[in-house]
């Protein structure tokens, strides 16, 4: 299976051009061969926490109107799509979610990030679960970013029968994560690690792009580069 790991620069709290721009990728990807799009954290709003906070209107729903256009490109490209934003939970609460759209439209799973980092902890919802989903008979494992630093979510995926570990992220390019995190888990664990990654500002920094993959031997296998958006193409499973 082909997997591409996507990164752009969000636009701050514009939802519906944001869209646009993941609606482009997953029909540019698709097209290339890929079944699956992985996109950054927070790329339907840009990772600015405290611009969700005081802008209601930015938290979306399951099945929000304003996606069907990531749903609609996931149909015609016949790949689904990892996207995440600010989703409102069954509690009222707010979740770092990535919602997994199937190339049927149809929405696969979500996953709530369970390790919040920073301010996030002031605004969202950790998740209680962990992400699960299968796709051409490949089981795929989620995490979000601060997830990721803690080794026991590849652990479960990997007892749990997972083969790719899917990781949206908001990552500066002095982040050691690239060295000591993502390959780390790969190698320790036997999993194919693709990174979705964002480029430019955010609320926390300036993110690098260099989203791409590692091999469960721990090497890259794949890499978008840290100027243009776009996407790096990984065969996993």
């Amino acid at each position: 299976m082909i997997v591409a790991a996507a990164q752009f620069a969000p636009v701050a709290g514009d939802i519906d051009a944001n869209v646009r721009t993941v609606a482009g990728l997953i029909r540019a990807a698709g097209a290339d061969g890929a079944r699956l799009v992985v996109f950054a954290e927070l790329c339907l709003t840009g990772y600015e926490p405290s611009l969700v906070r005081d802008t209601p209107a930015l938290v979306l729903s399951e099945d929000d109107e304003r996606l069907e256009a990531v749903r609609e490109a996931c149909r015609a490209a016949g790949a689904a799509a990892v996207v995440n934003g600010p989703v409102r939970t069954a509690d009222g609460g707010i979740g770092v979610t990535s919602l997994v759209i199937g190339a049927d439209g149809s929405l696969l799973t979500r996953y709530d990030k369970r390790h919040l980092y920073g301010v996030e902890q002031e605004i969202f919802a950790p998740g209680g679960t962990d992400g699960r989903f299968t796709l051409d008979g490949v089981r795929f494992a989620t995490a979000t970013c601060y997830d990721n630093r803690f080794p026991e979510l590849a652990r479960r995926a990997a007892a749990d029968g997972c083969t790719v570990y899917l990781a949206s992220s908001v990552l500066a390019a002095d982040n050691d994560s690239f060295e000591k995190v993502y390959p780390v888990r790969a190698r320790d664990f036997g999993l194919y690690v693709v990174l979705g990654n964002a480029l430019g500002a955010n609320e926390d920094g300036v993110a690098c792009g260099a989203a791409g993959a590692w091999g469960p031997d721990g090497e890259r296998v794949a890499d978008a580069g840290s100027e243009e958006a776009g996407y790096a193409l990984a065969e996993v499973g």
